[in-house]
């Protein structure tokens, strides 16, 4: 029927953390700019789901599996897929052992990203090849935003917070995303601020939500006790142009924004 909203597609980010010389740091790429959703801006990895993200033959490959539902399942796998993807990193085991993989592990599945972006591999396939298993255990939960309505492009887009395994290093993909960096929360938020770097408005408001912790250890405590409360923001005209609300008790520190500086920063 005409009018209808566009549906909102499910969607996995992740928002990878270390401990850097000066304190918290997150891993973040720069989309290309022939994408079409956030085109040249400083994002966290992430994506759609995938057709095999929640196939049945996934869930015997994932550390914790029987904690989440399939939907949750088929989230989180996502996530980890689309780390993997953009930047290298893969938060998995070897099958039957307690510790992540490591980068010499690692280096050897380096040809696994670009047949699963294009779909060619699914993820219960990556886990038999490379004799691994995902760990969905260490991905807790850190916002979900839906695209407004009226919107041509929506994602309902679960947000995730892990710590980067050690033995590892992120390297963009250089198709989707061209440059990354480790930075800290919020000198990304000053940068966009500065007009220096695009973050827009989701990315944004995460970001200084997560720049409240010092460390990598006060960000998993904060996130693990926080309630999750979906953000769907909402544009409405008022006398200063187009605003856009969000609830107050998703906990950002504001309930509106000028639409001109939620499309810029």
């Amino acid at each position: 029927m005409k009018g209808e909203p566009v549906p909102a597609v499910p969607a996995s980010t992740v928002l990878v953390i270390r401990e850097g010389p000066g304190g918290l740091e997150v891993f973040m790429v720069v989309r290309h700019h022939q994408i079409d959703f956030a085109s040249g801006a400083l994002v966290f990895p992430g994506g759609k789901l995938a057709a095999g993200d929640a196939a049945a033959l996934v869930r015997p490959c994932c550390d914790g599996a029987d904690a989440f539902d399939d939907v949750e399942l088929g989230l989180r796998v996502a996530a980890i897929r689309e780390v993997f993807e953009e930047c290298g990193l893969l938060l998995a085991r070897p099958r039957g052992r307690s510790e992540m993989i490591g980068a010499a592990d690692l280096g050897a599945l380096d040809g696994f990203r670009g047949p699963l972006d294009r779909g060619e591999m699914g993820m219960a396939e990556l886990a038999e090849r490379a004799g691994v298993t995902f760990a969905c255990d260490l991905l807790v939960p850190f916002a979900h935003w839906i695209t407004p309505l009226g919107m041509p492009k929506r994602f309902d887009t679960y947000f995730y917070l892990t710590v980067a395994p050690e033995d590892q290093v992120a390297v963009h993909d250089g198709s989707e995303s061209v440059d990354s960096v480790w930075i800290p929360p919020a000198q990304a938020v000053a940068e966009g601020e500065a007009g220096r770097r695009t973050v827009i408005f989701p990315t944004r408001l995460n970001l200084a939500k997560l720049a409240r912790s010092k460390t990598v250890d006060e960000a998993i405590r904060t996130a693990r006790a926080a309630r999750i409360v979906t953000v769907q923001p909402k544009m409405e005209r008022t006398e200063r142009g187009a605003v856009l609300r969000i609830p107050a008790e998703a906990d950002y520190g504001l309930t509106e924004e000028v639409m001109d500086r939620a499309v810029g920063g």
